[in-house]
């Protein structure tokens, strides 16, 4: 994200688009391959869309999410910063680490609202204002099953002819996630007046539990 090196009104002048209106995101198809809500051990999910920030606040607030963390995802140790991953070139993705409960919740219901309205899936290394691969749009996982859901409902949604253009999302092979400073995580609900935020993430924000609510937890911040 920028983060305050841009004017607010430069900000204005290119939002982050919603690549579909709430209406049509609310007959989003289902993931054909989506494993359902079961019970189980808690799950991890590490999603890739833009700045994380509003990633993070639009998932903190569904059923049965645990824990959202803001952080880099792939890359390597020495460049997880936010200093070096915001100029490029390390690898990094501004990413969420996603701890969920699979009963409550599952894993194609995630990216259904990963794809529906955290992001626009269909811009290539960049979301709105911010450019560079590490805003591109990736699914994170070394897990084999999750890995054929995620690729089998980019090909479903391109199929239907949901979005404009082509999805650009990839699916990487990688379970490497740093953790971001401390100062970015909840940043949403901390600073709910950044021009970024006011901007940016709360719209998408409002189109989330617009579209989705019957998704969103009952007590918010109780993670159940």
């Amino acid at each position: 994200m920028l983060g305050g090196l841009l004017t607010l009104p430069l900000l204005i002048g290119r939002p982050v688009p919603l690549p579909i209106g709430a209406a049509q995101a609310r007959v989003l198809p289902d993931p054909a391959l989506d494993p359902g809500r079961r019970a189980g051990p808690i799950q991890v999910a590490v999603l890739a869309g833009g700045c994380f920030w509003g990633m993070e606040a639009i998932f903190e607030e569904i059923r049965g999410v645990r824990q959202v963390e803001t952080g880099y995802a792939g890359g390597s140790a020495g460049t997880a910063t936010y200093s070096q991953v915001s100029r490029g070139g390390t690898g990094h993705a501004e990413g969420i680490r996603i701890t969920y409960d699979p009963g409550q919740v599952s894993y194609g219901e995630l990216l259904k609202v990963f794809f529906a309205v955290a992001h626009d899936p269909t811009e290539v290394n960049r979301q709105g204002p911010d450019v560079g691969e590490q805003y591109r749009s990736a699914i994170f996982t070394t897990d084999p099953e999750l890995q054929r859901v995620a690729r089998a409902y980019i090909r479903q949604l391109d199929a239907a002819g949901v979005f404009p253009r082509p999805i650009a999302t990839t699916v990487e092979a990688s379970d490497r996630f740093f953790p971001a400073e401390a100062y970015h995580q909840d940043f949403v609900r901390r600073n709910p007046a950044h021009p970024y935020v006011v901007v940016h993430d709360l719209p998408k924000l409002a189109t989330f539990r617009d579209t989705f609510p019957e998704l969103r937890r009952q007590e918010q911040g109780t993670g159940n």
